[in-house]
């Protein structure tokens, strides 16, 4: 038996699947959660062998909280679900060990099949969202995205640093080079614009 946790803000989607994963594969969904935050707890709590999370969330999502369970367990097994897979965000989320990237159409039995799939070691990642990654025309660096990441979600430069683990001074260079690049006059606009390009 497959120990599941599901992790999505959708309610309708995440009771569906908890009802229809076991009826596909010897799953058994231990634990749901709706956001990041209560993901961290659930997976702390129950230590299943595969997270089921989905990426977009309101606060901490997917990926903020994916750093938060593998810093705990570095060998936890996760399963994400997005419906628009941009190419800075499947890369980061490979990054972090993500080992299997999903539409969340996707039909519940691909979904379960997958599940056994990441569980006996293996990975899988939906072609149309591997076809992304290998397109990257970003001229931004891993840590000048990460610094934009932060400024979309609201953060001031100080703020950014302390959850980045960065000088200020480091920050604004950081910054300031993404604004360069991106030719925008202040660095909300080089957010906005480095997600219209699907960098983020």
């Amino acid at each position: 038996m497959i120990r599941v946790v599901l992790v999505d803000d959708e309610a309708l989607l995440r009771s569906a699947l908890a009802a229809l994963l076991p009826l596909k594969a010897q799953i058994s969904v231990v634990a749901e959660a709706a956001d990041g935050a209560a993901a961290v707890a659930v997976v702390r709590e129950h230590q299943p062998d595969v997270v089921v999370i989905d990426l977009e969330m309101p606060g901490m999502d997917g990926l903020a909280a994916m750093e938060r369970i593998r810093a705990d367990n570095p060998e936890q097994v996760v399963l994400m679900l997005t419906r628009h897979a941009r190419p800075g965000v499947l890369r980061r989320a490979l990054k972090l060990g993500v080992r299997g990237f999903v539409s969340k159409s996707a039909h519940p039995t691909l979904i379960a099949e997958v599940i056994e799939t990441l569980h006996a070691g293996k990975r899988w990642i939906d072609p149309d969202i591997s076809a992304l990654a290998v397109v990257d025309d970003s001229p931004l660096t891993d840590r000048e995205l990460d610094v934009l990441r932060e400024t979309l979600q609201g953060y001031s430069v100080a703020e950014i640093a302390g959850r980045l683990y960065l000088a200020e001074g480091t920050v604004r260079n950081y910054l300031s080079n993404a604004m360069q690049k991106t030719q925008t006059p202040n660095r909300r606009e080089a957010a906005r614009y480095a997600r219209s390009r699907e960098w983020l």
